[in-house]
């Protein structure tokens, strides 16, 4: 839409994707991404880290797109990930009755850095837009690659995928780990369900 903010975000996931249901049906998930900026310190001549931004995001599934559920399919803490979306402001009550304002990124795309990630892609089968089928899309490990870090779980690559489909066959490498280990953090628990 015209006037907003767009971002992009490259950093480590801070904890595993929250997904939540709403009271009306809505499907989101919620994620924090701790983006470190590192610059070159000329007189010591070593590479120094800068400020953590830790930055709120949020996707939800639609009628034809999964997003929130492929998210938590796909993605776990400590990895990294390049995330694009649009920031947006809302404000809420606490549970002490303090009025609280929040800035987070509603993502639009999201997806493992491959600067530091090797990953294979499972695409979602043309369903129409219901959700919870086998064919719910993720990376997953190659026959061989390291296991899912923090011992989570992948879907299997559907073996229905048509020889006509360029994105079906199987590449080299799948690991999807980060290779850089990040501690417990995370968003507030002041903040209201969606």
């Amino acid at each position: 839409m015209a006037g907003d903010t767009y971002i992009t975000v490259v950093g480590n996931l801070t904890a595993h994707p929250e997904v939540r249901t709403t009271s009306n049906g809505g499907t989101v998930v919620n994620l924090t991404i701790a983006s470190t900026p590192r610059q070159f310190d000329r007189n010591s001549g070593q590479w120094e880290d800068g400020e953590t931004l830790f930055m709120r995001c949020s996707a939800w599934d639609t009628q034809y797109h999964p997003t929130a559920s492929n998210i938590q399919s796909s993605l776990a803490k400590g990895m990294r990930v390049i995330a694009q979306g649009r920031l947006v402001q809302r404000s809420y009550q606490d549970r002490d009755g303090n009025n609280r304002t929040v800035v987070e990124l509603r993502l639009d795309e999201i997806g493992p850095a491959l600067t530091r990630n090797t990953a294979q892609v499972t695409r979602n089968g043309n369903n129409g837009g219901s959700f919870g089928s086998s064919s719910n899309g993720g990376y997953q490990s190659a026959p061989g690659a390291a296991s899912a870090p923090m011992g989570r779980q992948r879907p299997a690559k559907s073996q229905q995928a048509t020889a006509q489909d360029p994105w079906s066959s199987t590449g080299p490498g799948g690991s999807f780990g980060s290779s850089r280990p990040t501690g417990e953090f995370g968003g507030s628990g002041d903040e209201p369900e969606f």
